[in-house]
């Protein structure tokens, strides 16, 4: 097994940037003074050469040098679909106001404001930044209505149809 397609495995399962010295002890290098030089400098070649042939293919990946050492990581080209089918990182003060949101669909942003605290003002923000909710003006105040869409449904998964037949339910009952 050539030692790029090695280094291109550890990057891989690593998942982080990972030093010259590193990426050594994955390989299983053992550093001596006489060695660690040669040693580093076979690491740093066959580098040269993985980098070379992701620049030369058509691939989404690239393996790229930073200040923290070489990670293989998705081209920027394609940062858009990353967004798109990794999940966003909600902090949990921002989970529990997205949960009131859905729970209530839609809600006045002033009942969620007095329900979450002034907080949900920026979290409002974030979600609807997200695409996990939409606001729409009140048509007879100063408020805005806030609802879940279909990024919501799709994201956690939540049958659309099921949760309104839900929700009709619990405002007879």
């Amino acid at each position: 097994m050539k030692l790029a397609t090695k280094i291109e495995a550890i990057l891989y399962i690593k998942g982080q940037p990972l030093s010259l010295e590193e990426i050594g002890s994955c390989l299983g290098c053992e550093f001596t003074e006489e060695k660690t030089q040669k040693d580093l400098d076979l690491i740093q070649e066959a580098l040269i050469e993985l980098m070379n042939d992701y620049a030369h293919r058509d691939s989404a990946l690239e393996i790229v040098e930073t200040t923290l050492g070489y990670s293989l990581q998705l081209r920027a080209a394609y940062k858009n679909i990353l967004q798109e089918l990794v999940p966003a990182e909600l902090g949990t003060g921002t989970l529990r106001t997205l949960a009131a949101i859905a729970l209530k669909n839609p809600i006045l942003q002033t009942e969620l404001i007095e329900l979450r605290g002034s907080s949900a003002y920026q979290q409002v923000a974030e979600l609807v930044k997200l695409g996990f909710i939409r606001k729409r003006p009140q048509a007879d105040g100063r408020s805005y209505w806030l609802e879940i869409t279909n990024k919501f449904h799709q994201y956690f998964e939540i049958d659309a149809e099921k949760e309104l037949q839900t929700n009709t339910l619990l405002q007879q009952g």
